[in-house]
Formats: structure tokens, C-alpha cells, sequence
């Protein structure tokens, strides 16, 4: 099982929860629901997960809902 990490500035701030902080409650329930695919799936579908080119372990999680992209 994978788990996720969010990034953290030293300081303790993750700039992650902070937009998460921005979204209505239907983009959260959007973004939990997918990167609860991602912790539980062996093989996750690359429209939600891929790894960032020319990085060390650098993923990319993308979600739609609705005609937004988060």
C-alpha cells in the first residue's frame, strides 16, 4: 500500500492543505476520493497518477470534476 505525503516547507506550512483549504467541499470529497484510489490500487490509472519526468520520486495527481481540472 502506498502512502501519500504532502510537501512541507520547514517552517511546517504544506502549501497542499493550504489549497485544499481554498476548495468547496465537492472539490475536497473530489481529491480524497482519488487519492484514496491511489493509497489502496496496485495499479492506479495514469488519468490520476503519474510520475514527474527528470525527478527522484515526484508524482503528479490530477483530478476533474466538472470542467475544472484540480
Amino acid at each position: 500500500m502506498r502512502k501519500v505525503k504532502f510537501y512541507k516547507f520547514e517552517t511546517g506550512k504544506s502549501p497542499v492543505e493550504e489549497y485544499f483549504d481554498s476548495l468547496s467541499n465537492k472539490q475536497f470529497e473530489k481529491i480524497a476520493f482519488v487519492l484514496d484510489i491511489i493509497e489502496q490500487l496496485d495499479i492506479v490509472p495514469r488519468k490520476f497518477f503519474k510520475k514527474l519526468q527528470g525527478t527522484n520520486d515526484i508524482w503528479e495527481v490530477r483530478v476533474q470534476q466538472g470542467n475544472n481540472i484540480l
